[in-house]
């Protein structure tokens, strides 16, 4: 059973201002654009789907008045995250790996982008998660062809530009493709950012901005990971028609793109709401990237260091790490960086930490009410011990959802309408 403590208490309420900083809906109201002479064409897709399209749902019928008949589009999130709109289509689909509802929206987009004329605003409101909900396979490739795909990226450790990079190559909607399709149209894109770096070209694999990557570098990133793609999609790779849309492309003229929620926010939330309960926070940006275990040993040895310093600290830390899958478990990347956060740290007093995505699900099965991460303190280890569960075993099987699971000490916030990465966040109380 979890170990109540003030501290535990603390860690999840940093969490919660951390994911509060991260909704979409305020800043979303002030970036809307003005209505257009024609039509407004709302495409959403992403975990902030069903928190930006009723916002938007909200601009253009209350505050600004316009006729129903003037607005129409289609939403797409992942399962379990979809909301209430009173005009736009809300549907549902796969992520991490897509389905058959993935293709089906990303159909319905394409077509309604296509149908825009010279005086229409195509508005797309874009998150994280959009690379799965938004799936056209590209060529000869099948859905079951994407999936193997997608689990094959998933699995082998490659960073979120690096699985993008490959994505867009075997993409109809990916990599500009949609900004191409919605032309003469004017496009404004709404972005909230789970990348590191906020690179419009990464987040959600970029439908409506230049891509600057290249086939070759798509076919080194499958190289230097070994992953297995199938027949059709290393056609596509080779294939030089598969090109991505670059910057001289003139759909691009009448095209704007803005992140309206970033990492980095939540992440300065987080430490702003450690200091205010009397830590020193100590900050390690909001674009962190690597294994998720090594990281966490990094945090791990800079904790016992302020401890032994004697300072009250806080290290908050953002970004997304990957999990090389070599085992057979259940897990995610803050899981397991919470695993071996609590390895490292050896039972160390006065040291806790929690490790959690702000969208709410830290890999898992694809289900709304998987865990969002963990939490770890001093007694993990012992109560681990105590109840037969062997940490490094579970490590090396990547199984952290099971060790946490035993103890009680999975995150579990639920849907939370946003998505700007990971927020890990070590307590020091020496």
């Amino acid at each position: 059973m979890p170990v109540a403590s003030p501290a535990r208490e603390t860690l999840i309420s940093v969490f919660e201002a951390a994911v509060s900083a991260a909704l979409p809906g305020p800043a979303l109201a002030s970036a809307l654009p003005p209505m257009p002479r024609g039509r407004l064409i709302i495409l959403a897709a992403g975990k902030a789907a069903g928190s930006m399209t009723p916002a938007a749902e909200a601009h253009y019928l209350d505050t600004l008045g316009v006729d129903p008949g003037r607005i129409t589009g289609l939403a797409v999130a992942r399962h379990g995250y979809g909301a209430p709109t009173r005009l736009i289509p809300m549907m549902e689909a796969g992520h991490p790996v897509p389905d058959a509802a993935s293709v089906e929206a990303a159909s319905r987009a394409l077509a309604l982008a296509q149908g825009a004329g010279a005086d229409d605003l195509v508005l797309v409101l874009l998150s994280g998660g959009g690379s799965a909900n938004w799936v056209a396979p590209a060529g000869s490739l099948s859905l079951a062809d994407k999936q193997a795909v997608s689990r094959a990226l998933l699995r082998s450790g490659a960073a979120i530009d690096e699985i993008n990079t490959v994505r867009k190559r075997l993409s109809l909607i990916k990599g500009g493709r949609l900004a191409r399709a919605a032309a003469p149209a004017a496009i404004v894109t709404l972005a909230v950012s789970d990348v590191p770096g906020d690179d419009p070209a990464i987040i959600a694999s970029g439908p409506t901005v230049p891509d600057p990557s290249t086939n070759a570098e798509a076919r080194a990133i499958v190289a230097r990971h070994g992953i297995p793609l199938p027949a059709a999609a290393r056609a596509l790779l080779d294939d030089p028609a598969s090109e991505t849309v670059k910057p001289d492309d003139p759909c691009f003229a009448n095209a704007r793109f803005s992140i309206i929620a970033r990492p980095a926010a939540a992440i300065l939330a987080a430490a702003e709401a450690c200091r205010a309960r009397g830590y020193e926070p100590v900050s390690l940006g909001a674009d962190l990237e690597g294994e998720a275990r090594d990281v966490a040993a990094d945090h791990a040895r800079l904790a016992l260091e302020l401890k032994a310093a004697g300072r009250r600290a806080a290290i908050v830390s953002g970004g997304e790490l990957t999990v090389t899958i070599r085992g057979r478990g259940r897990g995610g990347p803050n899981q397991e960086f919470a695993l071996g956060l609590a390895m490292a740290l050896g039972g160390a007093a006065g040291i806790r930490g929690l490790s959690g995505d702000t969208d709410g699900t830290d890999g898992g099965g694809g289900s709304a009410t998987d865990p969002a991460g963990a939490l770890v303190d001093e007694t993990t280890l012992r109560r681990a011990g105590a109840l037969g569960l062997d940490a490094a075993a579970m490590l090396a099987d990547n199984d952290s959802t099971g060790f946490f699971e035993r103890l009680g000490d999975l995150l579990t916030p639920g849907p939370t309408f946003t998505n700007v990465n990971d927020c890990r966040v070590v307590l020091v109380d020496p």
